[in-house]
């Protein structure tokens, strides 16, 4: 059985003697003191993991938000947007190797690109030598908002990862990434 700290402040967790300030909702601390003293042979530790990860994204899609709202874009826009960016002007990809790439359907994908091209942001052509399959790049005015977004993208999540340092970054993004099991 394993023996837990709580900490000092009643609304903090601490977890391997870390203390983890919560915000939002309950506080991870009443939630793992509830679960054992319901349940002392459960370990909720994972529970309070998964809650501050969960706590986190929350945090950091409504620290987003304020900026996409300002181009008039959503998240799924915006993904798609910065994908075909950051694959660069003049690098045109498939709708099957976004939605790879994203994680999404193709079902998925052409929503969103139907979306975006009705915006003038993307342009669907078809593939040379194959007219069956498409490609898909930003048209001049999706490079100009994307290049004007992405200021204020990176200055929003800068500002939320301000209370870490280089070194923790660099460690919770090795963590998330075993979690995700993604190579970081």
């Amino acid at each position: 059985m394993r023996t837990y700290s709580l900490g000092v402040k009643l609304f903090d967790v601490k977890l391997n003697d870390v203390e983890v300030p919560m915000t939002q909702g309950a506080s991870l601390n009443r939630i793992l003191c509830q679960w054992r003293s319901q349940k002392p042979d459960l370990d909720p530790t994972c529970m309070a993991v998964c809650g501050a990860i969960w706590r986190a994204g929350k945090r950091l899609t409504d620290g987003l938000k304020p900026n996409l709202d300002r181009y008039q874009l959503d998240f799924s826009g915006m993904d798609v947007l910065l994908t075909l960016r950051r694959n660069g002007v003049e690098a045109p990809m498939s709708p099957k190797e976004m939605s790879e790439d994203m994680m999404l359907s193709t079902g998925a994908m052409t929503a969103r690109l139907d979306r975006l091209e009705a915006r003038g942001l993307i342009l669907r052509r078809p593939r040379p030598g194959d007219r069956r399959a498409l490609l898909v790049s930003l048209t001049p005015a999706g490079v100009d908002l994307v290049d004007t977004m992405l200021d204020g993208h990176i200055a929003a999540e800068e500002r939320m990862l301000s209370g870490l340092n280089a070194t923790e970054r660099q460690t919770l993004l090795t963590l998330l990434s075993r979690i995700a099991h993604d190579d970081a």
